[in-house]
Order: C-alpha cells, then sequence, then structure tokens
C-alpha cells in the first residue's frame, strides 16, 4: 500500500523499440529467446528460417520441442528463406533494405560465405546494426560448443549432473538484448548501424562471477556455510531457506529453538545439525506457515 493507503498503480509495460524493425536469422535458443524480448519491447521482429522437411519449420527448436517454438515465436513472423539460393538471397536483401537490426547465430565464416559479412552488410546498408551471437569471442567463434561446454569451462558443473537449466543460452539472449538496445541507441545518435558480438562463453562467465568471487563455493556464505542459507529435507519433501541477513537468521533460529550469539553462528557446525533437525522435523505446510508468521524467507519443495 502507498502511503495514501491505495493499492500502486500497475504501469503499462514500456515500448521504446517501437518502430524498430529487427531480423532474425539465429535459430535454437538464444536468438530466438532474445527476439521474444524485443518484442515485448515494441520491436517489429520477422524471423527468417530455412526451410523444414515437409513444410514445417527449418529451426531445430520447431522439431525437438515444439512448444518452447511455440512460445518463442508468439506474434513473430516467421518466413522461410533458403540462404543457399538466389531467390533466397534475394528475398532477405528485400527484407534487410528495410530492417534496422539484424541478428545472427551462425560462425563468421558461414557468415562470410552467404556475403553476411558485416563490411559487406555495412556497405549495402550503412545505417542496419547487427548482433552476432557466437559461442565464443573473437579467434575463438568458429570452434564448436553449446551451453553445456560453456559452463562446464566457467566452472559451473560442478558433478554428473545437468544444470537445472540452459543458463548461458537465456544469458546470453539477455545479454543479445543489451546490445540491441546499445546499437538502436547509437542509431539513434549517429545515423549509422554498429556490429556487436555476443558470445555464450562470456555469458556463462558472467553468470560465474560469484562463484569466482567464492560466494557460492561450499565455504561460502551462499554456497552451504552458511546454516540459514541452505536446502535440507523436511517431512514430505524440501525446504529452501535464505534467512541471509542477520534478523531472518535470528527469526529463523527463533522459531527452531537455536540459541545464538551472533550472525557468525550460522557458520558453526552446531548450528547446521539443530536447524537441519529442526527442519526434519516439520512437515512442509507447518513450514509454509511458518514464513508467513516470522516473516522468514524459505520456499518448501517436494522431494
Amino acid at each position: 500500500m502507498t502511503a495514501a493507503g491505495l493499492a500502486p498503480v500497475s504501469l503499462k509495460p514500456l515500448k521504446p523499440l517501437r518502430g524498430t524493425r529487427v531480423l532474425s536469422l539465429a535459430l535454437n535458443l538464444p536468438g530466438p529467446a532474445a527476439l521474444m524480448r524485443l518484442k515485448a519491447m515494441g520491436a517489429t521482429c520477422i524471423k527468417a528460417e530455412p526451410p523444414g522437411k515437409g513444410g514445417g519449420s527449418g529451426d531445430p527448436m520447431g522439431q525437438y520441442n515444439p512448444p518452447a517454438y511455440a512460445t518463442l515465436h508468439e506474434g513473430i513472423k516467421v518466413i522461410r528463406i533458403d540462404l543457399k539460393t538466389e531467390k533466397g538471397q534475394a528475398a532477405l536483401h528485400r527484407q534487410l533494405a528495410r530492417t534496422d537490426l539484424l541478428i545472427t547465430s551462425f560462425r563468421p565464416s558461414a557468415l562470410r560465405k552467404l556475403g553476411l559479412g558485416w563490411q559487406a552488410l555495412h556497405r549495402l546498408y550503412p545505417a542496419l546494426s547487427v548482433v552476432a551471437i557466437v559461442g565464443a569471442p573473437g579467434s575463438r567463434a568458429e570452434e564448436p560448443g553449446h551451453d553445456l561446454t560453456y559452463l562446464a569451462e566457467a566452472g559451473l558443473v560442478t558433478g554428473l549432473d545437468l544444470p537445472a537449466t540452459l543458463f548461458a543460452d537465456m544469458g546470453g539472449a539477455l545479454m543479445a538484448c543489451e546490445a540491441a538496445l546499445q546499437a538502436v541507441l547509437v542509431q539513434k545518435s549517429t545515423g549509422k548501424g554498429c556490429f556487436q558480438e555476443v558470445a555464450l562463453s562470456r555469458a556463462a562467465d558472467w553468470l560465474a562471477l560469484p562463484r569466482s568471487w567464492g560466494l557460492t563455493q561450499s565455504t561460502g556464505a551462499v554456497g552451504g556455510a552458511h546454516a540459514g542459507y541452505r536446502v535440507y529435507p523436511c517431512r514430505g519433501g524440501r525446504v529452501a531457506v535464505a534467512a541471509l541477513e542477520p534478523h531472518f537468521s535470528a527469526a529463523l533460529c527463533a522459531a527452531a529453538g537455536v540459541q545464538i550469539d551472533g550472525p557468525m553462528d550460522l557458520f558453526k557446525p552446531t548450528t547446521h545439525q539443530a536447524i537441519a533437525k529442526f527442519f526434519a522435523s516439520r512437515t512442509r505446510p507447518q513450514l509454509n506457515l511458518l514464513a508467513v508468521s516470522q516473516d522468514v524467507p524459505l520456499h518448501t519443495l517436494p522431494a
């Protein structure tokens, strides 16, 4: 509630890219995910993809996960263009002639073979900007790789289990959106397009910074060393508790009947053991009620 006792008014989403035309040749996940967000910011978005078998999508995502493909491309015009044919090249350049921003996800050598290298495009369309999504930056852009290999290189694959989501791909999509916004600002101020490379490996490196600082290492406060920031078993499931700040830690310990003299006691093995014992004795509904009544940040999960 506001100071006047009224609920805040829900603001309409901003559309800063209204009037901007974006053409994407990027397949799989990072490019389409970026395009989805650019559309949400008001851009007019077109996706050009190769023709698939039987008239279907030529994007691998459209073949191995149609629901995800449908969500990514909702409200986005998809056109079929075979870039290896003269007809396809002509269709592409008709689109480029009225495009503000082009998104690609090919290796640089493949783009040059298609006549879509930055120098060639900039010569033909001086106001066109390009965001090139690659696996690794610079001279490594020709190397094969995928989300998993970039996360592994960044130190974010710590066991034999696969990561819970495609962090590098989705982080790369956000970085591509950031690059797109920068390109639009440059174009508006100079009238000229610019080229920006977005590497998925750099997205993984960015996401890995907290780990490189030690925050999420086993000795770090959010890596398991702090008893108030962990996942514990409880009756009928698990509980993710994030009582990191001193007032949250104090509330958790008070609810659990654990005596502490200060915040650093949350790093002691005895505190870990006492809180683990408390959670093991409580059901998920009991802990959900505790979260509300004692203002403890936690979320229960099935076993």
